[in-house]
């Protein structure tokens, strides 16, 4: 991704600063978020999917705070309440995290998701809402990578490795589903000011 890590770096340095004047609990712990770079809002995403053991997609309290120490993000019991609260609309004590990470994502306008869904469309060759190293075939060029011109890594890993970008460094399956590409894409988008800026940047890197 064209531009990605520098935007990462700048997003970070951002977020960093922010946090330390913030008292907004929800918008404390996605700065923690952003200060690991654009897929930071995805990884804790996958680290609550590990812990959901019963596949119900909710968390109670202490799955919760568990999830956020696991992931690195040190928070008061005080806070951890107080934001727990906040996602458990109706008091039933567990929060549904597909909505707890929509509501973590940093706002896009309109115009940034269309750009999004066209690219994750336009990889997903074939349509099961799914990006594998399959789809990548004839959309992402792996002969420009400086690791295949040097015969280091096949085609087939600079593949994996694209896909990995999108993916959680504590649970890289290959696989980028709809959410992970649009909260990676989030991310990004929270580290650009400008949707035109944005959008070139989207249109460059897919061909869209």
């Amino acid at each position: 991704m064209a531009g990605t890590s520098r935007h990462d770096h700048e997003m970070a340095v951002n977020a960093k600063r922010k946090l330390a004047e913030c008292s907004d609990p929800v918008e404390r712990l996605r700065l923690q978020c952003l200060t690991r770079g654009s897929s930071g809002i995805k990884g804790l995403g996958r680290i609550f999917k590990i812990m959901d053991d019963n596949n119900s997609r909710s968390l109670d309290f202490k799955e919760f705070v568990k999830g956020l120490n696991d992931y690195g993000i040190l928070i008061e019991k005080e806070e951890a309440t107080a934001l727990f609260q906040q996602f458990d609309r109706d008091g039933s004590g567990t929060i549904d995290f597909d909505e707890f990470l929509i509501s973590l994502r940093p706002p896009m306008s309109q115009a940034r998701k269309q750009v999004v869904m066209e690219a994750f469309r336009k990889l997903d060759k074939t349509g099961d809402g799914v990006i594998t190293v399959e789809d990548l075939r004839g959309v992402y060029n792996a002969k420009y990578h400086p690791k295949y011109q040097n015969g280091e890594w096949t085609e087939d890993q600079v593949f994996r490795k694209f896909l990995d970008n999108f993916d959680s460094p504590y649970d890289k399956d290959g696989t980028v589903t709809k959410e992970e590409f649009i909260n990676y894409y989030s991310g990004v988008s929270a580290s650009i000011d400008r949707d035109v800026y944005f959008i070139l940047m989207m249109k460059n890197a897919w061909r869209l």
